[in-house]
C-alpha cells in the first residue's frame, strides 16, 4: 500500500459521495485506501459510507461509539494506516482531494516527512473564522519558533513512520507539526485550493480560539520541558523559594532590631513564597519519575535515529539487500 487516506467525519451524509468520487479521480495511478474514521455521527453517515464501501476493499470505516473529537478520529486513522504514505483531510470537502497527489510527489522529491497545505484563498467567514486563525497562527510560531502558516489546515501528507509517533491525543491535530518537529521530521509547506462548505454544518465556532490558547501553553512546555520537566519546575520553585528566604531574612533581622513584623503583609507573602517553591520542587521530581515510567514502562528511546551507517554503507540498505538474497 503506497497512500492511506484518513477522513474524519462527523455529520457529514450529504459529502460522503462526492468526496469518494473527487478522491477516485484524483488518486488515480496510486495504490492506496480510504479509512473515514466516523466521530459518532448522528445522521446516516456510517451506512452511506458502507454502501459506497460494498465490494471495495479499498474504502475502509471505523466507527466510534460517541464522539471523542477530531484529534482522537484522526489518531485512530493513522493507526489504522497501512500506506508508506497518509494523507489526512476533512470530511466536509472544503479541502480539495486534488491537492493530495501534488504534495505526495513533493514529499518524495524532496526527501521530507511532512508537507503542509496552506488555504491560500480561504472560503471562511472573515471576522468568526479567517481573523481569529490568523491571531492563533501568529502566536502559535512566535511562541514555538515552529513557523507554518496555517495551523488549521487539515490537509496534510506524512510520512507513516512520522505520523504513527506524534501521540495525538486531546485536541492536538492543530499542532501536528510541532509535534513532528519534535520528532525532528523535515517539514515544508504548499499552497491547496479550498472550498465554501456546499452541505452540512460547519462545526467549528469562536469558542476553539480559547482552546487553542490551552493546548498553546501545552506545547510549549512539551516542547521545551517534554524530557526535563524538572529544569521549569525546579527552576521556577527554586526562585520562588530564594525570593520567600530573602524576605524572611530580611524581615528576622527587623524583628533582632526590635520592630514588629507580625503584622506586615510581606512577612506572609515569603511565608507563601516559600511553600509554593517547594511544592513546584516537588512536583518536578514527581514529573521527571513519570516521565522515566512513560518511557521505561512502553520501552521508548528519548531519541529518532533518522539512519545509521557502517562500512561507509546504510543498513537498512543493507538489510533489505540481504532480505532480497534470501
Amino acid at each position: 500500500m503506497h497512500l492511506s487516506v484518513v477522513v474524519p467525519v462527523f455529520n457529514e451524509k450529504d459529502n460522503i459521495k462526492p468526496m469518494l468520487e473527487a478522491l477516485k479521480e484524483s488518486l488515480k495511478g496510486i495504490k492506496h485506501e480510504i479509512i473515514f474514521v466516523d466521530d459518532g455521527s448522528s445522521d446516516e453517515t456510517p451506512e452511506l459510507i458502507n454502501i459506497e464501501a460494498k465490494n471495495k476493499p479499498a474504502i475502509r470505516l471505523i466507527q466510534f461509539s460517541r464522539n471523542f473529537g477530531q484529534t482522537s478520529a484522526m489518531a485512530a486513522g493513522i493507526d489504522a494506516a497501512k500506506g508508506k504514505f497518509i494523507a489526512t483531510l476533512d470530511g466536509d470537502l472544503q479541502n480539495d482531494p486534488s491537492d493530495i497527489k501534488m504534495m505526495l510527489e513533493k514529499l518524495e522529491a524532496e526527501k521530507l516527512d511532512i508537507v503542509a497545505g496552506i488555504r491560500a484563498n480561504r472560503k471562511d467567514g472573515m471576522y468568526l473564522r479567517k481573523i481569529p486563525s490568523k491571531i492563533a497562527n501568529w502566536l502559535i510560531r512566535k511562541t514555538t519558533k515552529v513557523h507554518i502558516s496555517d495551523y488549521g489546515c487539515t490537509l496534510k501528507v506524512f510520512r507513516a513512520s512520522i505520523a504513527k509517533q506524534l501521540g495525538l491525543y486531546g485536541e492536538l491535530h492543530r499542532f501536528i507539526p510541532i509535534l513532528g518537529n519534535m520528532e525532528g521530521a523535515k517539514i515544508a509547506e504548499v499552497d491547496v485550493k479550498h472550498h465554501a462548505r456546499q452541505f452540512g454544518e460547519s462545526k467549528y465556532g469562536i469558542g476553539r480560539t480559547f482552546r487553542v490558547i490551552s493546548d498553546l501553553m501545552l506545547m510549549i512546555f512539551m516542547s521545551k520541558y517534554r524530557q526535563k520537566p524538572m529544569h521549569f519546575f525546579g527552576t521556577v520553585g527554586i526562585f520562588m523559594f530564594g525570593m520567600g528566604g530573602l524576605i524572611e531574612s530580611y524581615l528576622l533581622l527587623l524583628k533582632i532590631f526590635g520592630q514588629d513584623i507580625g503584622g506586615r503583609p510581606l512577612f506572609y507573602v515569603g511565608i507563601l513564597l516559600i511553600i509554593t517553591g517547594l511544592q513546584l520542587i516537588t512536583t518536578g521530581f514527581i514529573a521527571e519519575l513519570v516521565m522515566r515510567t512513560y518511557y521505561g514502562s512502553q520501552n521508548k528511546k528519548p531519541y529518532n535515529i533518522k539512519n545509521s551507517f557502517s562500512g561507509g554503507k546504510n543498513d537498512a540498505d543493507k538489510k533489505e539487500s540481504r532480505n532480497s538474497k534470501s
